[in-house]
């Protein structure tokens, strides 16, 4: 893999890798992106799609990396993390430069109101935390903190006040974002990467190298950064901020209207386009909105005002999303979505992003996109299709499958519990959850449960709690904390049980014995509803081609072998991935969606299954220790400078600065000895180094 990621690099030709877990990936793609960056004075960006694998590469991978490759290429490899404005820490905001943002609520210390003594409580935390921290990055914060107490001291990037704010130079941000010039090896996610290059904002440095790990969940990933929402109370939120400002009589307005519209259509898509009393609604909030652009301005010679910046990113925000509304691009799926919290809200996403991944991603730069599944039935072609990689004019690309280094059918079992009624709408049956427990009891803990939503996690970590209190297993649920605390907390204690969905299915690294069963409780086929998967089927069905095997089984195979992925980490590793759904072995797609697993050893014998848990249990070895979160400064290694030439002698990397203090040192006739002691190296490195720089004469 790696020699295949050096010849794209060489041949500027894109090439998708399907590598699966405990190939080293990383390190694949690591060195030679390292080597080309060191050799050209570019940067390579990766992008990931899960703050866990950002986490492994900065924390373990990187550093390991860089110290190998010092001896080799003169110097210390570098790099940065780099993400969205929200992640960090706003030192204005944390000084007064803003107004709260739940005003009512905020350090209501006196209060008896639970919810407002424990934000209150976060507050307090975040500021002590403030003074200490060197970067400001969220993920450094352990335990974490709700997202209600993370937005009383972060912006997003429309809120932030740029080069205008007072402490700009200060700015966490801008550190990391500075540091990030300098280095060899950018990393960030999918969604920084996407809106780097959709829009223009040249937050990244300029690269001719990207590598996009994770690749099945780019298009996924990109098509939400470019999914716009209205809601009445986000126009509402906005016209309250804008009114000290100008007059938001028409927006409030605007806003009821839209709420009265909203209520009265049926959750899901607008096939059909918008309604027309919708279309007027949004219509006056658009034009009043406009207006208010224009009020928000203020004057440039005014002192930078958070409030006011605040309340042109609201308008802003309800402005572009009702112009693109309106405008019903082709390719715009638009929705209503109904929520038992927030109501009623209009979103709007393109079927597809396969162009515009084309043009803005594949069109200037080499891309190389790695994963344990890119191929599926045997071929890239489903994937690069979705990725803008086939069709008329289409950059030329290559397919590579490097294979596994497990043992799958000696190493795990997949069992299947037919015996159970196919999953409905109505959630999990009791024998359901009987079937988790007696497979957890067996396990004695140990077990990562993936679930098909939020509410099933929740559902069946509550009923888990109660039934497993004997044995003292704990349960953690996604939510309980931020997800890297969750998994870390699993991984150190084997009878613990970490339930959740999305991000856990993916990107979740624990070998060992701390999990030795995977539980997956359905298919995760898209809801039948979903406005985006109905309107690709629908497209697909209209030109000749199966909707349902193109969209939703192939969703659903991405998902399941992410799922199963989650088990055998390392060739020690041993378990059990039980699927609660039936329809695995008894639907007529169940072939394609098994042929998309590792090749586990098959069986739907549940005593058998249960005894070999027992087996893992009795026998396991101890957890694998978990790693501390690391404080990670803005940039790691601030690099000699790009122009420099080192060398290396004995497998130390010389600097500029060293080799001039050698010269010093060889003019004031200072001995070698002295000079191996002020350098702390041995003499041997000192006089070979002192060859090279034909330095030995002057020195005897």
């Amino acid at each position: 893999m790696a020699k295949a990621v050096q010849d794209a690099i060489e041949h500027d030709e894109h090439l998708l890798v399907q590598a699966g877990t405990g190939t080293g990936k990383s390190l694949a793609y690591l060195v030679p992106a390292i080597e080309h960056a060191m050799a050209t004075g570019k940067p390579v960006v990766i992008a990931t799609a899960t703050l866990a694998l950002q986490a492994q590469i900065i924390d373990r991978d990187l550093p390991r990396i860089a110290q190998a490759l010092r001896p080799l290429m003169g110097r210390l490899p570098t790099f940065a993390l780099v993400k969205g404005r929200s992640n960090y820490l706003c030192k204005h905001k944390m000084t007064g430069g803003f107004p709260d943002e739940d005003e009512d609520t905020l350090l209501s210390m006196g209060s008896v109101d639970a919810d407002r003594s424990k934000l209150g409580g976060e507050v307090l935390r975040l500021r002590d935390w403030s003074d200490v921290t060197e970067s400001g990055d969220r993920d450094e914060l352990v335990p974490g903190v709700s997202m209600r107490a993370w937005r009383q001291v972060s912006v997003s990037a429309r809120e932030c006040l740029g080069s205008k704010c007072p402490m700009a130079t200060e700015c966490f941000v801008e550190v990391s974002r500075a540091a990030a010039q300098e280095v060899d090896v950018i990393v960030t996610n999918h969604a920084f990467m996407a809106i780097d290059a959709f829009e223009g904002r040249r937050m990244l440095p300029e690269h001719d190298v990207l590598i996009v790990d994770e690749a099945h969940e780019l298009t996924d990933r990109v098509t939400s950064t470019v999914t716009d929402e209205i809601t009445s109370a986000t126009v509402a939120i906005a016209a309250k901020r804008a009114a000290r400002y100008g007059s938001t009589e028409q927006l409030n307005d605007g806003a009821d209207t839209l709420q009265s519209v909203l209520d009265e259509l049926p959750e899901g898509r607008l096939a059909r386009g918008l309604p027309d009393a919708l279309a007027i609604a949004l219509g006056a909030i658009r034009d009043a909105a406009r207006g208010l652009q224009s009020e928000l301005k203020g004057d440039s010679k005014e002192a930078p005002d958070g409030a006011r910046q605040i309340a042109r990113s609201g308008i802003d925000e309800i402005f572009d999303a009702c112009e693109r509304l309106l405008d019903e691009r082709e390719l715009d799926v638009a929705w209503v979505s109904k929520d038992p919290r927030r109501g009623s809200s209009l979103r709007v996403a393109p079927m597809s992003v396969a162009m515009t991944l084309r043009e803005k991603i594949f069109g200037d730069r080499t891309v190389v996109l790695t994963s344990a599944t890119l191929e599926l039935g045997g071929t890239f072609d489903v994937v690069a299709g979705t990725l803008g990689l086939r069709g008329d004019n289409a950059p030329k690309w290559t397919g590579l499958d490097v294979g596994s280094p497990f043992d799958y059918p000696q190493q795990a079992i997949a069992y299947v519990a037919s015996g159970l009624p196919a999953p409905g709408r109505d959630g999990a049956a009791d024998v359901v959850f009987d079937e988790i427990e007696q497979l957890i009891r067996s396990a004695g803990g140990r077990t990562l449960g993936l679930f098909s939503s939020r509410r099933a996690a929740e559902t069946a970590a509550f009923h888990m709690r109660t039934r497993l209190a004997d044995l003292g297993i704990k349960v953690l649920c996604q939510g309980d904390d931020q997800t890297p605390t969750l998994v870390r907390e699993f991984a150190s204690d084997v009878k613990t049980c970490l339930f959740g969905t999305m991000s856990l299915w993916q990107g979740v690294d624990v070998p060992g014995s701390a999990c030795q069963l995977v539980i997956i409780d359905r298919i995760p086929f898209p809801r039948p509803d979903d406005p985006l998967s109905s309107a690709r089927t629908e497209a697909i069905s209209k030109m000749g081609g199966n909707g349902f095997m193109a969209v939703s089984a192939t969703h659903a195979a991405l998902r399941l072998a992410q799922g199963a992925g989650r088990l055998i980490r390392r060739q020690d590793d041993r378990g059990v991935v039980a699927f609660l759904d039936s329809r695995m072995v008894s639907a007529r797609y169940a072939g394609f969606l098994q042929k998309s697993l590792p090749p586990f050893w098959p069986t739907q014998d549940a005593k058998l299954v249960r005894k070999a848990l027992k087996r893992l249990d009795e026998t396991a070895p101890d957890p694998v220790d978990v790693a501390e979160v690391a404080t990670r400064p803005a940039a790691v290694a601030p690099p000699v400078a790009r122009s420099a030439r080192t060398a290396v002698t004995s497998g130390h990397a010389w600097s500029e600065e060293e080799d001039q203090e050698l010269r010093d040192g060889v003019e004031a006739e200072i001995s070698i000895e002295e000079l191996a002691e002020h350098l702390e190296l041995a003499p041997d490195v000192i006089t070979a180094r002192m060859n090279q720089l034909e330095l030995v004469e002057a020195a005897e």
